[in-house]
């Protein structure tokens, strides 16, 4: 049966950052679909998270996971889904995955709000960690670093993703830009589509791929699609939160069994 793809529902415009003039070059998706193709890249996944729907997420530990904030509800109901029905399948390519792993907790960023106004200021702070039932510790499977700098308008960026028509592999985007930054949020000519949220994006300014940003919708700039990405220089704190044994005050978390909501003492 085929996937159907979960993620925010498309902007129809952003009209103070629709300027001709910040419109830079995208290369084409590439598809990853040999083991060549894919060596390097295997940390990043397919987070399936039940009744058919999917995001991309990232290992950047050998037991969390880098995803976007949205992906944890229910599109349907708006409320946080049981963390029993998600199972990250890392380097998930034809039918297979490198290793497969359920998932104990996971944990929204405090400032996101799911169903604000449709807008770039929706897609601001929409990350989340989820923690593994059991670490990944395979030589193939690295776990990606996370940036502390924010990308610069103009920066050349990668995206790597799952999304609608193509879940079964993986798809590259080597090089598109950052076109504008607002607020907590990137606006990318990357490529985007339905299931893409969550993907990793990719600086190489250090020589090595690092996470600046994950994909949190697409959008319209002017008449061409864009894509908006949450800032991945929250993720410390989000990352402190799940491996404390204290939850910090207003974080959000669901386990498995069902949601649980950490308040203010």
């Amino acid at each position: 049966m085929r996937l159907l793809a979960f993620a925010l529902a498309c902007l129809t415009a952003l009209p103070v950052l629709a300027r001709a003039e910040t419109i830079t070059h995208a290369t084409p998706l590439r598809a990853l679909e040999t083991g060549d193709d894919t060596r390097g890249w295997q940390a990043v996944g397919r987070l399936d998270l039940g009744h058919g729907s999917f995001c991309t997420g990232t290992l950047i530990a050998p037991d969390l996971v880098l995803t976007a904030g949205h992906c944890l509800y229910d599109k349907r109901s708006g409320a946080l889904i049981d963390a029993r029905e998600i199972e990250f399948r890392a380097g998930w390519r034809n039918g297979r995955a490198e290793a497969y792993r359920k998932v104990s907790r996971a944990v929204l960023h405090p400032s996101y709000h799911y169903g604000g106004p449709v807008g770039v200021k929706r897609s601001e702070f929409d990350l989340a960690l989820i923690k593994l039932a059991q670490p990944i510790r395979l030589p193939q499977l690295q776990p990606f670093e996370v940036s502390r700098s924010a990308p610069y308008r103009g920066e050349e960026v990668g995206v790597l993703s799952y999304a609608q028509g193509r879940s079964e592999a993986p798809s590259l985007q080597r090089d598109c830009s950052v076109l504008e930054r607002a607020g907590a949020t990137v606006v990318m000519s990357c490529s985007a589509d339905f299931g893409a949220s969550g993907s990793p994006v990719f600086s190489f300014a250090n020589g090595r791929p690092e996470i600046v940003s994950v994909v949190s919708a697409k959008a319209q700039m002017g008449a061409r699609p864009v894509s908006i990405g949450a800032l991945a220089n929250g993720v410390a704190d989000l990352r402190q939160a799940i491996e404390s044994r204290d939850n910090v005050a207003t974080t959000r978390e669901i386990r498995a069994g069902g949601a649980k909501f950490i308040k203010a003492k």
